[in-house]
């Protein structure tokens, strides 16, 4: 029995970092590493010429180590001979020695300092150095309605922490009030013990997703008091509201950078949460469809049903998510030509698309009419549907498309209703008008084409209409009680 093992000489400078020593200007062995199958036991000479590789025979005949030229000779031979497409293996192993994840068996020798992609040097001016992208509401990627329409992109902060609990406290009582005096009564004892200034001075600190958070809680306190008409940075507003609550609620909007932010939008699809903790990789529209969502702020006292409102804004929430293939049925159509033979396919899907919407309202028609109702609440509904703040941003979203909604309106009309929606919402609507006016021509055609346009029309009608009357079931004062039965 021949044990072989990797030669050891202390002849040369260099020095292997298993302990090998080579001599100087030779390569070292590559399969001298820190591998346990360097020193290897063979029986017989039969399995020495078969397991030994070419490149080491001369070690293992004990003639000492191989000289530089011998080495690459014999590793020249041993490549010719293997069979082409098998890559070169380590002995005794069946993995390659270049496969990934497998340390390399020879020393780390220092790089070589070479122009690339990811270090280029300074002297190149084609690479400039690259600084990391700056983090922040700045940064974010635009926005695509394609992916979860108008809806968050995550579902809204259940409840706030911090000093921000005193604001989640008094937008939860201002909601139950029984009248607009005793909602404007909580923001005046607020002011005097200074909450509210303490909360202003805290505004810079929210992110992007709590400041959201603190505009809903800030809207349904202005609805409570009967101030969603008003500008907070406006002269004559300071004669009607409370001053302090003017400057938080001008901060806020500042921050999330929307004005006009109290409205159906902010007061539905910031309101409504899953009941359970959703998974992260689960859409929001996915969720608002499918999940069973609970108010953050109810407007009905805890331990008591849902109100008539409370079931308007979950209904415009459930719009929202069921609406998702109509944004994407107008992203589709943006552009497009009339003669495209994909338009029509495109119109009657929105067909379809507005036929099922309609259902849904249709659906949570019954619940909010079983509904009570407080003349509170049919108040906050009047104030609202006064100033035009009830319109659901996926309405909205088929009239840019289609060019028409329950009555023709005009450019000031319609930016009257856009003006709740954020600043990129208002973007993407003022970019369907501009690119889906091809299909709008349609309207003065004839052919099967223009009837498909003309349908589409007839069905969006047909959803405001139905839209409209939920929510003037909504405002209708509650039915007496049924007299007990003698």
């Amino acid at each position: 029995m021949t044990t072989i093992t990797s030669a050891s000489t202390t002849t040369g400078t260099m020095t292997t970092p298993a302990g090998a020593t080579t001599p100087t200007g030779a390569t070292p062995d590559p399969s001298a590493g820190t591998h346990p199958s360097a020193a290897r036991r063979v029986t017989g000479g039969a399995a020495g010429s078969t397991e030994v590789p070419p490149a080491r025979r001369a070690t293992a005949g004990g003639a000492g180590p191989a000289s530089a030229t011998e080495s690459a000779r014999a590793a020249e031979s041993a490549s010719a001979t293997a069979p082409t497409g098998e890559p070169a293996t380590a002995p005794g192993t069946g993995i390659s020695a270049d496969a990934p994840g497998i340390p390399s068996a020879t020393p780390a020798t220092p790089a070589t300092p070479t122009t690339c992609a990811t270090e280029a040097p300074s002297s190149t001016p084609s690479a400039p150095p690259t600084s990391p992208a700056p983090t922040g509401p700045a940064s974010a990627t635009p926005h695509d309605p394609c992916t979860h329409g108008f809806l968050p992109e995550r579902p809204p902060v259940r409840s706030m922490i911090g000093t921000w609990t005193r604001l989640d406290a008094m937008a939860r009582a201002a909601a139950v009030a029984p009248d607009r005096e005793a909602a404007v009564a909580l923001v005046e004892r607020a002011r005097r013990a200074g909450e509210l200034s303490a909360l202003r001075q805290r505004v810079s600190r929210l992110s992007l997703r709590n400041a959201e958070a603190a505009a809903m809680r800030i809207a349904v306190i202005a609805v409570s008091c009967g101030w969603c008409g008003l500008d907070p940075q406006a002269p004559a507003a300071r004669e009607v509201a409370d001053e302090a609550f003017l400057d938080l609620w001008a901060a806020i909007a500042h921050r999330i950078d929307h004005d006009q932010f109290v409205a159906l939008p902010t007061l539905a699809l910031h309101n409504w949460v899953p009941e359970r903790k959703p998974r992260r990789h689960i859409p929001i529209d996915q969720l608002a469809r499918t999940e069973v969502l609970v108010p953050i702020v109810r407007w009905a006292p805890e331990g008591q049903p849902l109100s008539r409102l409370d079931r308007l804004m979950l209904a415009a929430t459930r719009l929202e998510a069921h609406g998702i293939w109509l944004f994407r049925l107008a992203e589709t159509l943006a552009g497009r030509s009339p003669d495209d033979s994909s338009t029509p396919t495109a119109l009657r899907r929105l067909v379809r698309v507005q036929h099922a919407l309609r259902a849904q309202l249709l659906a949570e028609a019954t619940d909010l009419t079983a509904a009570p109702a407080t003349p509170q609440q049919r108040a906050v509904l009047g104030a609202l549907a006064e100033q035009g703040a009830l319109e659901p941003p996926v309405l909205q979203a088929a009239e840019a498309v289609l060019g028409i909604g329950g009555r023709r309106m005009g450019e000031g009309r319609r930016q009257l209703l856009r003006r709740h929606l954020p600043a990129q919402h208002r973007a993407w609507l003022s970019a369907m008008d501009r690119h889906c006016a091809p299909v709008r021509t349609l309207a003065h055609r004839g052919g099967p084409d223009a009837a498909v346009y003309r349908e589409a029309q007839e069905s969006l009608i047909a959803l405001r209409r139905t839209y409209t009357a939920l929510v003037q079931a909504a405002a209708r004062p509650a039915a007496p009680p049924l007299p007990a039965a003698a």
